[in-house]
């Protein structure tokens, strides 16, 4: 019996995350609240609150159960480049590339925190995660672009700290980018415009 509450639980969080993800798109962050989350997903703002203490942390429990393989790509910049830190920032970027477009779930999350939220209110700590996210890719991409000049991979002259901005920038563009208007193969082009970039460090 203890089993089945649980599984209900979960089943009822999952529910809940479904609900908001899809009123999220259709109506943005800031203009659906708890109780239309409630409605469509069958449950009472109670119901809601048991399993998150607001809107922000229900938008933050979306995210992470979108974007778990995202961020465990992103762990992966935290091992040594060994002989090819490009090829270890171009796999990121790839793997970024291929979840937007082939994981429905992910590309949605994706869509939601680019273009359907306002940082303000009780969803301005989202902000602080975005950034947290953006600050690994940084500092783990420098590394490995430090790591690529020591070894004599990359040009000396390489700005670390440039190069990994210009890739966050660019992969953060592109799927921006295909997300408001698809009308370019984000895989393909993609990947030559992140090579642009990586072959233009190399020595």
């Amino acid at each position: 019996m203890v089993r089945r509450t649980k599984e209900d639980a979960l089943a009822t969080r999952d529910s809940i995350m479904d609900a908001a993800e899809q009123l999220f798109i259709e109506r943005g962050v800031s203009g659906t609240s708890l109780q239309h989350i409630a409605s469509a997903a069958g449950v009472t703002r109670g119901a809601i609150y048991w399993h998150f203490e607001d809107k922000g942390a229900l938008f933050n429990a979306m995210m992470e159960r979108a974007t778990m393989p995202l961020e465990a790509a992103m762990q992966t910049l935290d091992a040594a480049a060994g002989k090819d830190p490009l090829g270890h920032l171009r796999s990121y970027a790839l793997c970024v590339f291929d979840l937007t477009i082939n994981d429905p779930k992910a590309r949605r999350v994706f869509e939601i925190a680019t273009l359907k939220l306002e940082y303000v209110g009780e969803l301005s700590a989202i902000r602080e995660r975005r950034l947290q996210h953006r600050e690994f890719f940084l500092a783990s991409a420098e590394r490995i672009v430090k790591e690529g000049i020591a070894h004599g991979r990359l040009k000396d002259t390489v700005k670390p700290k440039a190069a990994a901005l210009g890739l966050f920038i660019l992969i953060e563009g592109l799927v921006r980018g295909w997300l408001i208007m698809p009308d370019f193969n984000l895989e393909q082009l993609g990947a030559e415009i992140v090579d642009t970039h990586l072959d233009s460090l190399r020595a």
